[in-house]
């Protein structure tokens, strides 16, 4: 649909060398950053236990890097001002529904010429289903994510979204029903810190889910076992040791879940997708679970009363106590580390379980007590997790603050947000489409985890992303490539003129831990290029800002922060949060 574009101009090698004698730094640091990435950090004792200690930058950038995609200038300076308690309260109050994506694919292909049911600009989501332009609707479901958390507000609901979304996959393309592909992403961001039986059994229910594990074709004829199976082994209660449910409970929950179907009249001829309860489908035996779950019978059910059957398992699954901890685990994967110890299970993972079946399965409780907790605060715990694609390109261009496409085509954006989408997913991360029902490796293959994001592929990828944002080469068509306006970026900040200054504020930023002196001084020597005082970038800082129309001006700090904040992005410890 969409050509997958190279995104760097031809001249673009010929134009870095200009501004460096040296290799290429992500060639150069290729072993460095291995070394650094695979290193083990020591596993802390602290756990759920309120922090109480100083509350300063450093804990603040560390929240906000783990909860934000990026951390900008302005949501720094705003949650500086603010105690732990009062930035937890801000994180988890969510946005406004963001408005429902549109029509920008007409005219982009000679495939999409025009739809004929929405018109440019208007929104899809109701509209007909038509084979030929689903694939569109998908890209620009996805295009709108990714704007989406471009321009989120700061809190926690466009992270959480794609937590859920890993825990609780489907894959878009498999589904290939627009409509329906947004409507499970609304359901994911409603319960984004409701209550998880809810979320559950809303999930279960979904048109986009029923198609994408069977529901739709699970028939008291023929029972499948897809849902049945990944509702225990990967959406409750996972594969830990004590996770002990049988084969029997999975063909019992694929019996009892028989007659849920889609409504496809409501697809075809009302542009809503819709579930429905097919009583003639439904496999009116009792169903008899192990022990697992303590014996529990569910007597089978006719007619309508068949349905019921569904919140009965729901209550029996919701029984155990491993359903919380797992749910515990995933959260602790996701938002603070991938090992999980005997340590980090006692002091962290069984307290956050507890909380959450003494708050009736409701996720904010718990989000709150892990971003209150000693343990996340723990100077250990920072700085240890990889980056996963989206937080590593999406988190660069928020921070940096690429100025937005003004006066472009609604086309040309959604070809500005394609290009994000496929350069994410040649890093292994195409949102909307993990790899599987079980979502992303990194947050559930033991031992490799996040490690899995970093290859000899994929961290050259990463390399010649954050040389194209800096240098301007982010492809988005033939005639329009953009990057990162620093000069812009610099604005933002405290002191500017100071080279110190700006590269310690700008390193905070980026990298998140404080800068080493050694650190500072190699980025300063870059900066100066060879000049033996700083006063000559506080001159040449002064020169522009009196005359921002100088293009002369422009260039000569151009030239020097290119450089630099290309080697900025170069270390280990940008890949890292």
């Amino acid at each position: 649909m969409f050509k997958n574009k190279d995104p760097r101009a031809k001249n673009k090698h010929e134009l870095i060398a200009k501004y460096r004698k040296q290799e290429p730094v992500y060639l150069n640091n290729t072993k460095q950053k291995f070394k650094r990435i695979n290193q083990q950090t020591a596993s802390s004792s602290l756990g759920l236990e309120a922090y109480s200690g100083s509350w300063g930058e450093e804990q603040t950038i560390h929240l906000l890097r783990r909860t934000l995609f990026g951390v900008k200038k302005a949501d720094f300076k705003h949650y500086k001002t603010l105690t732990l308690e009062q930035s937890i309260t801000e994180l988890l109050t969510p946005s406004a529904k963001p408005p429902p994506p549109i029509n920008d694919y007409n005219g982009l292909n000679e495939d999409f010429s025009t739809d004929p049911y929405t018109a440019l600009g208007d929104t899809w989501i109701e509209a007909p289903y038509d084979n030929d332009f689903e694939g569109g609707k998908i890209v620009s479901l996805k295009g709108w994510w990714i704007k989406n958390i471009i321009n989120q507000e700061a809190n926690l609901g466009e992270k959480m979204l794609l937590f859920w979304h890993n825990l609780l996959a489907i894959q878009t393309w498999d589904v290939f029903v627009g409509k329906a592909n947004y409507q499970y992403l609304e359901m994911l961001r409603t319960n984004n810190f409701g209550n998880f039986k809810t979320l559950i059994k809303e999930l279960t229910l979904n048109p986009a889910m029923l198609f994408f594990l069977n529901g739709n074709v699970n028939h008291k004829d023929a029972p499948d076992e897809n849902y049945g199976r990944e509702l225990q082994e990967l959406f409750c209660i996972g594969k830990g040791a004590d996770a002990n449910f049988t084969e029997s409970d999975v063909q019992a929950a694929a019996r009892l879940l028989t007659g849920w179907v889609i409504d496809y009249n409501s697809i075809i001829n009302e542009g809503i997708p819709a579930s429905l309860f097919w009583e003639d489908a439904h496999d009116t035996n009792d169903k008899q679970f192990s022990a697992f779950y303590n014996n529990t019978k569910i007597t089978g059910k006719s007619g309508a009363d068949g349905a019921n059957e569904l919140d009965e398992m729901l209550d029996m699954i919701f029984n155990t106590n491993e359903l919380a901890a797992y749910i515990s685990r995933r959260l602790y994967n996701f938002f603070v580390a991938t090992d999980i110890n005997a340590t980090v299970e006692q002091n962290m993972i069984q307290p956050m379980a507890e909380l959450f079946r003494n708050s009736n399965y409701e996720i904010q409780p718990v989000l709150e007590a892990l971003f209150k907790s000693a343990h996340f605060y723990d100077a250990i715990t920072m700085g240890v997790r990889i980056k996963n694609p989206a937080e590593f390109t999406l988190g660069v261009w928020r921070t940096l603050e690429v100025v937005p496409l003004s006066g472009e085509s609604i086309q040309t954006n959604l070809q500005m947000h394609a290009s994000f989408l496929w350069t994410m997913s040649k890093m292994g991360m195409e949102i909307g489409d993990p790899p599987s029902v079980s979502g992303w490796t990194a947050y559930y293959q033991a031992p490799q985890f996040d490690k899995s994001w970093i290859t000899t592929s994929t961290i050259t990828q990463r390399a010649s992303v954050t040389d194209a944002v800096v240098f301007g080469y982010i492809w988005v068509n033939e005639n329009l490539y953009v990057g990162a306006d620093l000069i812009h970026f610099l604005e933002g900040l405290n002191n500017p003129g100071i080279a110190e200054d700006m590269l310690v504020e700008s390193t905070q930023l980026l990298l998140g831990l404080p800068a080493s002196p050694d650190m500072i001084a190699t980025l300063k020597a870059i900066l100066l290029s060879g000049q033996s005082t700083e006063g000559y970038w506080t001159s040449a800082w002064l020169d522009y800002t009196n005359d921002p129309s100088s293009t002369a001006y422009r260039q000569v700090l151009e030239n020097r922060l290119r450089p630099t904040f290309q080697h900025i992005l170069q270390y280990a410890e940008f890949e890292l949060m």
